[in-house]
């Protein structure tokens, strides 16, 4: 058998993405940036920084090309990963798996500036966010807890 033939077969293969959970250090909390999605799915609601891994990426450098493509944030983050989530119908796209990043720190609030397909970007405070798009409520929550942060 041809060495290509041996990795050929019928399962059906999920489209992946990476989001990022970037969490602001406030006085009385944290806040949480989220962009206004400038493109359906879920136009003009808000979300996680993120979008499709590139074939040959790692999913970790498409998280930090993504947030820097959307927020304009081109700085050095330590990120950890919190998550693989692909719950069926979590994209109305199809069948979509994210893997989650997360980050602290103490950025000022003009740091993120929408670009790319992002129509706007807002620091929110995470007792106090808006409806988020995709599971991304489901996203920060794990993040909070992964990283040892309090939960509204």
């Amino acid at each position: 058998m041809p060495d290509d033939e041996r990795y050929c077969y019928e399962h059906p293969r999920p489209a992946l993405t990476a989001d990022v959970v970037l969490f602001r250090t406030i006085a009385n909390g944290h806040e949480v940036l989220l962009i206004e999605r400038g493109q359906a799915p879920f136009r003009g609601q808000w979300a996680l920084p993120g979008g499709f891994v590139d074939e040959g990426e790692a999913p970790e450098a498409a998280a930090i090309r993504e947030l820097r493509e959307e927020t304009s944030i081109d700085t050095d983050l330590v990120l950890t990963q919190v998550g693989a989530f692909g719950e069926p119908g979590r994209d109305p796209r199809g069948w979509v798996v994210s893997v989650a990043y997360a980050a602290t720190g103490t950025w000022d609030r003009s740091i993120a500036t929408a670009g790319d397909d992002a129509a706007g970007t807002a620091w929110w405070p995470v007792s106090a966010l808006p409806e988020l798009a995709f599971d991304h409520g489901e996203i920060i929550e794990t993040a909070l807890q992964r990283l040892n942060l309090p939960s509204p």
